[in-house]
């Protein structure tokens, strides 16, 4: 039979007497309002059709549903309603199986939950994510979930949004079967089933649930919220699939999903999601060409740079990692496989993928090894004269078509890229420690870098599976630039009569996973000193300067590693310590500085200003190409909650509110 056209996204064909309904809304078979009208005109079509035994929906391409179309969110609704499409699917007379080819995700699982079969393919996959944009499912997930596998795997699901593949939907009880051909099981099912009482959904009563399992979900998810609402509403809402009828809990739902749709929390995170598909953008780049990378070459094999050896092993690419002995080597070796063994343990590699990537790494003291390298990313101490040396022995080894990266924190790297005979090739790549799991990289355009070099950085990040920011050239790039900052007004405010335990609660009680005296603790205060004292000669003497963390480090206070920094560490667990209230009380007295009390309010206006102030700076510099870049950066380099949006989404709101 002939294509039969419902709508611009969803067509069909009868099949062996089953209407098979695809969807084809590229790039992820969002539900916009084309494909809802036309899911429901199939409806209508199979519904008069007497020779039509009943229907498969499925999705064109690799995704089968990728959830809501969020472009559609702010805008007036548009008939028919998800909800009303899903209703019709579950209530109707003929068997409507779903054949999920690829990922089922939000609003896509929400209707393969309301269909009377589901058959996955051996790609597919099912999740709710909404929580991810502060927001619970709001086409029922929350209530026909429960149904099917349970209240404690459904909060679990729900309240993090995680997907599960196609073998655990099974073992849930979210999926009915795996088949290689989907659509053909599916249509198997169809006439199964045709005839007979059909699998509702809605009608399924929700398996009994022990309190303890139920406790522990809970605690999981309520856990890894942070502050955020979506989360614990997830959980209510799936506890009460539990006590209320399905109406009663669809209308709970649904006036959840609207409420939190229309609040701060649901638009911050709407915006880091639309900042990072806008992210790594740059203006023209797109019609230029990359250069090919095959084998990557990684300069030092301490943690950042066995880090970053192993993130490019695990994405496929050959490695070399040198080092200057042959015994350093060795070490580096070690210490890679070491990372890639704690990748199998985690369930993120197999043991036959790091097996391969073993097979890709060599390891050597010969720096002559690189002449096959494509792209070669030096990670070795954070120094002038080391990197530049190290460049420029690198122009005599290398081919003149490889690149060359810095990962520097704070050097320029355009100082570095003129230690070579062609700074065209040089480009920055600041990866975050350990670069194996951080996500962000800042990916620094120098000034005479090639446009084809940095398009090639920046698909070099993506293909590891990472974001990349792009920044120019300022001491700290967008990042540490900002934190330097936020640091220094949190160091005026120790002077000023605050206490480092005060502001790391505030900031933690913010949503920070650590306030910012605990992360230096972390980070050992040495670097951060080393970089105070280069600058020492050519800061403004009439600026404000905070001595308190030069003391810590001359009293060999430098931080985790030393056993005591801002705080001390017995036993490894972080306390406060006398003796340091006491010194930062001396370097007021010195300074005859009064200490007054600062509210947790008082304390968040003035770093969040902070970074506010700086983020301006850089726009007007132009070192960063959007205020959502600063807010991408802060994010996912320096733990800044992603629900309240970044600083620069929250200096927006707070103006709004304040013009309001």
């Amino acid at each position: 039979m002939a294509e039969i056209r419902f709508s611009e996204s969803v067509s069909a064909r009868l099949q062996d007497g089953v209407l098979v309904v695809t969807i084809d809304n590229p790039p992820v078979n969002a539900l916009s309002a084309q494909v809802r009208s036309g899911l429901m005109a199939a409806l209508d079509h199979a519904a008069g059709g007497q020779e039509i035994a009943g229907l498969v929906i499925t999705g064109a391409g690799k995704t089968f549903i990728g959830g809501a179309d969020i472009r559609e969110f702010g805008k007036p609704p548009v008939e028919p309603m998800l909800p009303q499409v899903i209703e019709r699917i579950e209530a109707f007379d003929k068997p409507v199986i779903c054949a999920v080819n690829g990922a089922a995700l939000g609003g896509g699982c929400e209707l393969a939950l309301a269909c009377h079969g589901r058959i996955a393919g051996e790609r597919a996959s099912f999740g709710l994510p909404e929580v991810k944009l502060g927001l619970v499912p709001g086409a029922g997930g929350t209530q026909r979930l429960p149904r099917l596998i349970g209240i404690g795997a459904a909060i679990d699901l729900i309240g993090t949004g995680r997907a599960a593949k196609a073998g655990e939907a099974v073992t849930l009880g979210l999926a009915d079967a795996i088949a290689a051909d989907a659509v053909a099981a599916a249509i198997t099912v169809a006439h199964e089933q045709a005839g007979n009482p059909l699998r509702r959904t809605g009608s399924i009563p929700v398996p009994p649930a022990d309190a303890a399992t139920l406790g522990a979900a809970e605690t999981r998810v309520l856990a890894k919220a942070r502050g955020q609402a979506a989360p614990a509403e997830a959980v209510r809402l799936v506890k009460a699939a539990g006590q209320l009828d399905l109406k009663q809990g669809l209308a709970e739902e649904r006036a959840t999903f609207l409420r939190l749709r229309d609040s701060t929390e649901s638009a911050a995170l709407r915006h880091v999601f639309f900042a990072e598909r806008a992210a790594g953008k740059v203006k023209g780049l797109d019609q230029v060409s990359s250069r090919p990378i095959k084998t990557v070459a990684v300069v030092g094999t301490g943690l950042m740079g066995s880090g970053i050896a192993v993130s490019a092993l695990v994405s496929g690419y050959r490695v070399i990692a040198l080092e200057q002995t042959e015994e350093a080597a060795a070490s580096g070796r070690t210490r890679i496989t070491d990372t890639l063994d704690k990748t199998v343990r985690s369930g993120r590699l197999g043991a036959e993928g790091r097996d391969d990537c073993l097979a890709r790494l060599q390891t050597t003291a010969q720096a002559t090894d690189l002449a096959a390298a494509d792209l070669v990313i030096e990670a070795v101490f954070d120094d002038i004269n080391v990197k530049s040396e190290l460049f420029r022995r690198l122009d005599g080894i290398v081919t003149p078509g490889a690149i060359l990266a810095t990962n520097t924190s704070y050097l320029d790297p355009d100082e570095i890229a003129a230690a070579t005979s062609d700074p065209s090739r040089v480009v920055g790549l600041h990866f975050f420690s350990p670069a194996n799991v951080m996500r962000l990289v800042e990916v620094v355009d120098c000034a005479r870098t090639a446009p084809d070099v940095l398009a090639t950085a920046l698909a070099f990040v993506k293909r590891l599976g990472k974001l990349p920011i792009v920044s120019g050239v300022t001491e700290g790039f967008i990042g540490n630039r900002i934190f330097s900052a936020y640091r220094r007004e949190a160091e005026f405010m120790l002077e000023d009569g605050a206490l480092p335990e005060e502001i790391d609660a505030a900031l933690e009680a913010y949503g920070f996973p650590m306030g910012i005296f605990a992360v230096n603790d972390m980070a050992g205060l040495e670097i951060a000193w080393a970089r105070r004292k280069r600058q020492a000669e050519t800061r403004d003497p009439a600026a404000r300067y905070v001595e308190i963390a030069d003391r810590l480090c001359e009293a060999g206070r430098l931080g985790r590693k030393s056993g005591r920094g801002w705080y001390a560490y017995p036993n490894g667990e972080r306390t406060v310590d006398p003796d340091v209230t006491a010194l930062i009380e001396t370097a007021r007295a010195e300074k005859g500085i009064m200490p007054r009390a600062f509210t947790v309010g008082e304390i968040m206006s003035r770093l969040l200003n902070a970074m506010r102030d700086e983020g301006k700076a850089l726009l007007a510099e132009r070192i960063a190409a959007r205020a959502s870049d600063i807010d991408l950066v802060m994010i996912n380099g320096y733990g800044f909650p992603a629900h309240k949006g970044g600083p620069m989404f929250t200096a927006e709101q707070t103006k709004d509110q304040s013009h309001g």
